[in-house]
């Protein structure tokens, strides 16, 4: 009987993971169009922060009881997971596409953010302190409102719209609404999924180490893989992208720089080969937006990414 209602509840958890992601895409994709914000922008600021929540309770919290290790391990881990497995499986299942601007200022600045994590990582000391914490903050605030700035500058030609009718505003909030709901049942839902699997996985003997590399590693990540995957299949590969890339952007620069400045972060068991896998998914997906006539990331680059990742996830596992 146990048994049986772990089940249903990971179903249940699976199910709301499902709904919150279509809520998400839906709601993002309608409030782009009808304020003129690109789907991509969108994907890397709104939703990207909504789909971090996961790491940033995590982070925050462990900051907070001076667990330096689950709340840096978390975010490397994520950014790892987001950019190897998830990207590289969302463009295995379908090419995406690469704009002007991906290409010049997105992908490098995700590039530039990890580098600083690495270097900062193996500073002497090897922690994150507070002006670290404080430096990785003011870069997020100017990257946020730069980003808002941009958009309104590509488009500041373009025709005014015309003062909404009292309807569209009500769709503009129903829009906003199915958002916030999507959000919140893709954040419960994968915690209720993540709980049941690992119950599921000790039932069938599963060790600790393992349910705490893939289960649990996976799952702050869970809101991310399923927003992406969904993108996908709705051919809104701009929004998948930009809500991972900003999901790597958020964790280092928001949570782990709030996190350094709620207690500074050692960063002392972060290996080289955590550094090296992190900085060489962040290089592959740089290199990949600059080969010759390059406007896609394909599905062999794809499965390039998919086989770096689980390759790391499986010497954490045998190590």
């Amino acid at each position: 009987m146990e048994t049986l209602v772990i089940v249903i509840l990971l179903l249940l958890g699976l199910g709301l993971v499902t709904f919150g992601a279509d809520g998400v895409i839906s709601g993002a994709s309608d409030v782009a169009k009808r304020f003129g914000v690109s789907e991509f922008v969108i994907g890397l600021t709104i939703v990207a922060l909504g789909t971090s929540a996961p790491e940033m309770v995590v982070s925050f919290l462990s900051a907070f009881q001076g667990n330096s290790d689950i709340s840096v391990g978390n975010i490397i881990g994520s950014n790892i997971f987001n950019t190897a497995i998830i990207l590289g499986l969302t463009a295995t299942l379908s090419p995406i596409a690469i704009t002007q601007r991906n290409r010049i200022y997105d992908i490098p600045v995700n590039v530039v953010v990890t580098l600083l994590l690495v270097i900062f990582g193996l500073s002497e000391g090897k922690n994150l302190t507070v002006l670290d914490g404080a430096i990785f903050l003011g870069i997020f605030v100017a990257y946020f409102i730069w980003n808002f700035k941009r958009e309104h500058d590509e488009r500041k030609n373009e025709a005014d719209s015309t003062s909404q009718e009292e309807g569209t505003k009500r769709h503009i909030l129903l829009s906003i609404l199915m958002i916030l709901a999507g959000l919140f049942a893709l954040v419960y839902g994968g915690n209720l999924f993540v709980d049941n699997a690992c119950k599921i996985a000790k039932l069938l003997g599963v060790s600790d180490k393992v349910i705490a590399i893939t289960l649990i590693a996976a799952g702050t990540s869970l809101p991310e893989l399923a927003t992406s995957l969904m993108a996908v299949i709705k051919g809104k590969g701009q929004l998948a992208l930009g809500n991972i890339i900003g999901s790597n952007t958020f964790n280092i620069l928001l949570i782990l720089g709030g996190s350094a400045l709620i207690r500074p972060l050692s960063m002392e068991h972060i290996t080289y080969w955590d550094y090296g896998t992190l900085m060489l998914s962040a290089v592959l997906l740089l290199i990949y937006t600059f080969l010759i006539n390059k406007q896609k990331i394909n599905k062999i680059e794809g499965a390039l990414l998919l086989l770096l990742g689980l390759a790391y996830m499986g010497l954490c596992i045998a190590l």
